[in-house]
């Protein structure tokens, strides 16, 4: 069989009560594309609904992959699992919300083609006014102020990196998952800042978003985990460098 051109993966984590919607939108877009893509459902030791409503979809799309955690080991954890068994030319992951419409896929597929990089990366930053709904004010600023931190810690010239939305290209950032080791939120600049040291080049975009106020992140237990991670991967890499 041909392998697929596109993998997208979804984590989740007790995601019953949006999780339906989500899919139905992108069985839509899988259905709409002229090339073949894959599904990876990823079930982060749900104690909800979630498998079930995995299952009940995989029924009715039966290419669609799960993949089931235990016991719940995070979103970084979740998403390189995913990624690692993508079998696509590229791999999208999103968040189970899909606060990035699906859609905007074509966005980052047009964008790490048309520039033969290797990541492209959604962005809320490039352009403010693709904002439908804003975060609340004290969770917008914070992650302003984040995302300066990871400027200044790892170098990346990347303005958002937290945004859920983001393409990679299999054969060159599969090394960059292998080696990555932060397991819950704050694992995006950890796998951007190997990509970047292993070579490779990064876009970002701009794209739609919105806001959805049933966010998994806790603001403070979250926000403190991150910026520990931040600080440990300048820490493990200071002086370092990464082999491909």
């Amino acid at each position: 069989m041909v392998a697929p051109r596109l993998s997208i993966v979804i984590p989740a984590f007790n995601e019953a009560l949006r999780i339906g919607k989500a899919l139905e939108g992108v069985e839509k877009y899988i259905a709409a594309q002229p090339f073949r893509t894959e599904l990876i459902l990823v079930d982060d030791g749900s104690t909800d609904s979630t498998p079930d409503l995995f299952r009940q979809f995989q029924s009715r799309w039966p290419s669609t992959r799960i993949l089931q955690n235990e016991i719940n080991r995070g979103k970084g954890f979740s998403v390189r699992r995913g990624v690692l068994a993508a079998q696509g030319d590229f791999i999208l992951f999103t968040d189970a919300d899909l606060s990035a419409p699906i859609e905007e896929a074509g966005k980052l597929l047009q964008a790490i083609e048309s520039s033969a990089a290797d990541a492209a990366v959604g962005s809320r930053a490039l352009d403010r006014k693709l904002i439908g709904v804003h975060q609340p004010w004290p969770r917008e600023y914070a992650g302003r102020c984040f995302n300066l931190f990871v400027r200044l810690f790892t170098g990346l010239n990347i303005h958002d990196t937290q945004c859920g939305f983001k393409l990679f290209r299999r054969a060159t950032t599969r090394k960059a998952f292998e080696l990555q080791r932060v397991e819950r939120f704050g694992f995006d600049p950890e796998v951007l800042f190997l990509i970047k040291r292993l070579g490779g080049k990064i876009v970002e975009v701009p794209v739609r978003w919105n806001d959805n106020p049933a966010t998994k992140v806790h603001f403070l237990r979250d926000s403190t985990r991150m910026f520990l991670d931040l600080g440990a991967l300048r820490w493990r890499f200071s002086g370092r460098r990464v082999s491909a």
